[in-house]
């Protein structure tokens, strides 16, 4: 087990069957984050098997060998703290937030979700229209859904495309032996980062873990790869939906989280379609009047990103309001930002970053990103001062490849 300090109050482990545990101290505070990621979730699946990652972040709950559904949602509760989960593209997360005081009792919680969940078919039973629920709640939020669909049109052959929640057909079908087929694979140390930050101390947070097992559990197989991810679509797909208003996503595939080609697509997107501020506010929704929402937006990936705008309008006005975004498209593809421009959303994006690590999760997500996308730690000075070195050159290469409205695939979803 080799352990080395990365910044003041900042260490990382890395335990001989490979598991990461990196953690931060932030004295001053009585609070800690803790959580959990199992480097497996929609992008490893088979199409027949979409929503079994998600399925099972839900199925954990459900009980285990030492503790029941109603006992997991008591345990850190009736201390004031909070315990929850999410499955993303890349990964699936469990974390937890306590008082410092409670740090052994959120291993020993989160441990046991992890690493023994019963997982049983009458739970599945159960659990399974719990997501079935869930999904239709999505069907029936247009302004969710559009993005669901502009993933499928980007990427329709590959799992980047899938619906991270699964489709009712292919939940309907999947069985607990599916569930726990998964979670012999892939939740294992070797696939697994932890991450930590607030008031602890890594040392002390290395003999939970080491007494909760996790410094001598087996590796495990090897997870399934991310197949290559092909050229997205460009595609115009009109999908007709009895609604209100018109929600469109015209949007592109970019590249992965560890591209520094991610500091000059932030600040476009600062100036593009982040805040009051933004063009597009100012343009479509302050100038036109034609959207109360209108807003870009970027995402990155182990093996892709994503950048786009969403807009929400009257079905009459929506022809307008893809004119005008297509109009701020071209001007940032052909002129890139001005001086004033990229000198603001450098200052935008650098608070964005600083305000943000007020909060211990925010700290913790931050710490376990690195990890997952194989980024070596950066220092926060060091990242402000990527952000303060971004170039106009820059900043017109990736408007040049990404922003042209050519290039956008676009998703309609609304009223013929």
């Amino acid at each position: 087990m080799k352990t080395e300090r990365l910044d003041e109050g900042l260490f990382r482990t890395v335990a001989e069957n490979g598991l990461t545990i990196i953690s931060e101290s932030i004295p001053g505070v009585r609070s800690a984050g803790i959580g959990i990621w199992v480097k497996s979730a929609s992008a490893h699946e088979a199409p027949s098997k979409m929503g079994v990652s998600h399925l099972l972040e839900h199925m954990v709950f459900k009980g285990t060998s030492r503790r029941s559904a109603r006992q997991i949602a008591l345990e850190l509760e009736v201390r004031g703290g909070s315990l929850d989960a999410y499955t993303a593209r890349d990964h699936t997360c469990f974390q937890a937030r306590i008082l410092d005081e409670d740090l052994p009792r959120a291993v020993d919680v989160l441990t046991d979700l992890v690493r023994e969940p019963t997982l049983r078919q009458e739970d599945l039973e159960l659990e399974r229209r719990v997501v079935l629920e869930e999904i239709s709640t999505v069907d029936d939020t247009p302004d969710d859904i559009v993005f669901d669909l502009h993933s499928r049109t980007l990427w329709p052959d590959h799992s980047y495309g899938f619906n991270i929640l699964g489709t009712k057909e292919t939940v309907a079908q999947l069985h607990s032996d599916d569930v726990r087929a998964l979670h012999q694979r892939a939740y294992h140390p070797g696939h697994a980062v932890i991450a930590a930050a607030g008031n602890l101390d890594h040392e002390v947070l290395l003999k939970y873990l080491t007494k909760a097992g996790w410094l001598t559990f087996e590796p495990g197989p090897a997870v399934a790869e991310v197949d290559p991810v092909p050229a997205a679509s460009r595609e115009t797909v009109r999908v007709e939906r009895d609604s209100a208003q018109t929600h469109i996503v015209m949007g592109t595939d970019t590249f992965p989280y560890t591209d520094r080609r991610r500091y000059p697509l932030m600040l476009v997107n600062a100036v593009l379609g982040s805040g009051m501020s933004s063009r597009l506010f100012q343009r479509v929704r302050e100038e036109l009047g034609l959207a109360y929402s209108v807003y870009s937006y970027q995402s990155f990936y182990g093996h892709t990103g994503v950048t786009g705008v969403y807009v929400g309008t009257h079905p009459d006005t929506a022809g307008d309001a893809v004119e005008a975004i297509r109009d701020e498209l071209s001007k940032i593809e052909k002129n890139g930002l001005t001086d004033e421009e990229l000198s603001g959303a450098k200052q935008q994006i650098k608070g964005h970053i600083t305000l943000g690590l007020e909060s211990t999760s925010a700290r913790m997500y931050r710490l376990a990103g690195s990890e997952l996308y194989g980024e070596s730690y950066t220092r926060i000075d060091d990242v402000l001062k990527r952000i303060d070195a971004v170039s106009a050159d820059e900043i017109a290469q990736v408007g040049n490849e990404f922003f042209s409205p050519d290039r956008q695939t676009t998703v309609w979803l609304g009223p013929n």
